[in-house]
C-alpha cells in the first residue's frame, strides 16, 4: 500500500522557508513523506548553515530546482528575482513531479503544499490532477487582503497597476482592524518596477489559489479572530513555531550563534534587550549608529543581531569607542537561535523589524516589543503588536526619517517601566500556547488536514 507523498514548496526567502519546513516536519511525524523543493542557492545557504547535529527529520526528502538566477547575482533584487523564478521555476516543478510521478513504484505525489507567493505550483498541480494545498506564513489579515484585491480594484482604492489612489485607513471587514492602505505589502517598495511585479504577484496569487482544496495560515484564531471570522476559507494552523518545545528550528540561512546562549545565563533575569532585525533589513551608517547610542544609552544589557549584510558601509560602522564602553554589556551576533533566545529567562523585550516569524515567536514567549518595521507586511504586523494586542511600542522617526537615540531610549525605558505590557504579553502567550496544544484549535485544524491526506 502506498503512502501519501507531499511535496512542499516554498517561496525562496528565510521567512517563508522556516515556517514551510516546520508543517512538513509535523507532517512527516504523521508518518507521510514529504519531498521539499528549494531552489539551488538557498539550498545550498540552509545545508552550509546546518550544524553537525542538525536534522530535517525520517521521512523529509530535499530536493532543488534552479530559480532562473546565476549564483554571484542579487536576490535582494525581489523585481529581478521574481522575474527569473517565473521564467524557469515552473517548468523545472512540473519536470520535477513528472519524474517522480512518472517512475515505475508506488510513491507518487500525491498533493502540493506551494506558498501562495510561489502560487503558479498549485496551478501545475491541479492540472497534473494532484491535490493543491495553498500555505501562508504570514498574518491572516494579509491573506484577507489577497481575497480583497478585486473589491479594493472595483472601489478604486487601489490601480490595476498596483499604485493607491491616495492614502486611507480602510477596512477588510467591520470587525477587523482598521489599515492603511500604505501598509499594502508591495505598496512600501520606492521603486516602481520593485512595487509592480510585488502586486503582479499578489493579483496572481488570488487567482492561484481558486484550485486550492485547503487554505493554511501559519497563525490562530486567538491571535486574528475577525480574520478568520471574515474570511472562513482560510484554516489557522499555527503558529507552527509554538509548539517546538526544543527550539530547534531548521531551514536558517545562517549558521547560529548559541554562545549567546551562554552569555545570557550570566545575565539577571529579565534584564537584556534583544535586538534583531531580520533578514532583509538594511541601514544607512547614520541609523545604525543612532541604534548602537540608543542602546548605549539604556545602561542595559543587549544581544544584537548584527548580520554581515546589515548595512552598505562595513568599514568603522559603530561609534567611535562605543565597543569599548559597552564593553561585556553587549554581545553581538551574526544570526542568533532566536527561539531559544526568546525563551530565555534574562531576556526582558524585543525590539523587531515585526516579520511575522519574529512577531508569532516572541508573542509565544511573552515577549513585549520595540517595534522597527522596515518592509511588507512588517508595517501591519506592528498594528497587530501596539494597537490590537497592546503588547508593544512603536518607534518614532524624526522630521529626518530617523530614529534617534534617544527614541530608542525613551521608548526602551517606557516599555520596560510599564508592567502592563509584559502582563498584557503573558496573558497573550497562554492563549496561543493553548491554540497548538493537543486539544487546541489550531492542533485540531492541522491534525483533520493531516488526516485529509
Amino acid at each position: 500500500m502506498s503512502t501519501s507523498h507531499i511535496l512542499a514548496i516554498p517561496y525562496p526567502a528565510q521567512g517563508h522557508v522556516m515556517p514551510m519546513m516546520e508543517l512538513a516536519q509535523k507532517i512527516a511525524k504523521q508518518g507521510l513523506k514529504v519531498t521539499f523543493v528549494n531552489t539551488d542557492f538557498v539550498h545550498n545557504q540552509v545545508t552550509n548553515a546546518l550544524s553537525k547535529n542538525d536534522d530535517f527529520g525520517d521521512g523529509i526528502h530535499l530536493v532543488t530546482i534552479p530559480d532562473g538566477l546565476e549564483s554571484w547575482e542579487d536576490r535582494k533584487d525581489l523585481a529581478k528575482l521574481t522575474t527569473a523564478m517565473h521564467r524557469v521555476m515552473p517548468g523545472k516543478l512540473k519536470e520535477l513531479i513528472m519524474n517522480i510521478n512518472g517512475a515505475e513504484d508506488d510513491d507518487k505525489i500525491t498533493c502540493v503544499i506551494a506558498d501562495v507567493s510561489v502560487g503558479w505550483a498549485l496551478e501545475i498541480a491541479d492540472k497534473l490532477n494532484i491535490m493543491p494545498v495553498a500555505f501562508w506564513p504570514a498574518a491572516a489579515a494579509q491573506l484577507a487582503v489577497f481575497f480583497s484585491l478585486p473589491k479594493l480594484i472595483e472601489n478604486g482604492i487601489v490601480k490595476n497597476d498596483g499604485n493607491i489612489t491616495e492614502k486611507q485607513i480602510i477596512h477588510l471587514s467591520p470587525t477587523m482592524p482598521p489599515m492603511s492602505t500604505e501598509t499594502f505589502a508591495w505598496a512600501c517598495f520606492s521603486d516602481l518596477a520593485t512595487r509592480k511585479i510585488c502586486f503582479e504577484i499578489w493579483l496572481a496569487g488570488n487567482r492561484y489559489m481558486k484550485p486550492a482544496k485547503w487554505i493554511l495560515c501559519n497563525s490562530a484564531h486567538e491571535l486574528e479572530s475577525a480574520a478568520f471570522t471574515s474570511f472562513p476559507e482560510m484554516l489557522p494552523i499555527g503558529p507552527l513555531s509554538a509548539s517546538n518545545k526544543l527550539g530547534d528550528k531548521q531551514g536558517s540561512f545562517w549558521p547560529e550563534d548559541s554562545a549567546c546562549l551562554s552569555w545570557l545565563d550570566q545575565q539577571p533575569a529579565s534584564s537584556v534587550i534583544y535586538i534583531a532585525h531580520g533578514s532583509f533589513t538594511v541601514f544607512d551608517q547614520t541609523q545604525f549608529q543612532e541604534l548602537a547610542l540608543g542602546l548605549e544609552l539604556t545602561n542595559r544589557p543587549f544581544l544584537w543581531v548584527v548580520r554581515s549584510d546589515m548595512i552598505n558601509d562595513t568599514k568603522d560602522i559603530y561609534p567611535k569607542g562605543f565597543k569599548e564602553r559597552i564593553g561585556s554589556r553587549g554581545k553581538f551576533v551574526s544570526w542568533a537561535p532566536q527561539v531559544k533566545v526568546l525563551r530565555h529567562p534574562s531576556v526582558a523585550c524585543f525590539l523587531s523589524h515585526c516579520g511575522w516569524n519574529s512577531t508569532i515567536e516572541g508573542v509565544s514567549n511573552g515577549m513585549p516589543f520595540l517595534c522597527w518595521p522596515y518592509f511588507a507586511d512588517q508595517l501591519f504586523n506592528q498594528t497587530y503588536i501596539c494597537d490590537v494586542w497592546k503588547v508593544g511600542l512603536r518607534c518614532d522617526k524624526n522630521e529626518n526619517g530617523i530614529i534617534t537615540k534617544c527614541e530608542i531610549k525613551n521608548k526602551l525605558e517606557q516599555l520596560l517601566g510599564d508592567n502592563n505590557f509584559k502582563a498584557t504579553a503573558m496573558n497573550l502567550k497562554e492563549k496561543v500556547v493553548n491554540s497548538v496544544s493537543r486539544d487546541g484549535c489550531s492542533t485540531k485544524n492541522l491534525m483533520n488536514f493531516i488526516k485529509s491526506l
